[in-house]
């Protein structure tokens, strides 16, 4: 597999190697799982207490550590803006990888 970031990938499957090594440095990977950590934190709180207006921090959050995190530690320009849908689903996965130990916190 190429690491061509302008490579159309058809599949998850295909992207999601891509997709990791954008994501190489551990400060960058730990600041997107603190962003997913606030992010469910913000929709459990938004859900348990009716506060729909909570739900606009979700976007700040979620974003807002990621991008810190690709601009100031791994150097590069999140593939959000090339592969939004791809790259969420990324962000969700490897969070899992993470909590199960499969990729290094």
């Amino acid at each position: 597999m190429t690491n061509d970031s302008t490579r159309p990938y058809r599949t998850f499957r295909d992207f999601y190697p891509f997709y990791l090594t954008e994501h190489a440095n551990r400060t960058c990977r730990r600041l997107h799982f603190i962003g997913s950590c606030l992010v469910l934190a913000v929709l459990v709180a938004a859900v348990a207490t009716t506060r729909t207006r909570l739900l606009w921090f979700i976007p700040v959050l979620g974003y807002g550590f990621a991008w810190v995190g690709h601009f100031a530690f791994e150097k590069n320009r999140p593939a959000t803006f090339r592969y939004p849908l791809y790259s969420f689903m990324g962000d969700w996965v490897m969070f899992k990888d993470m909590l199960i130990g499969k990729i290094r916190f």
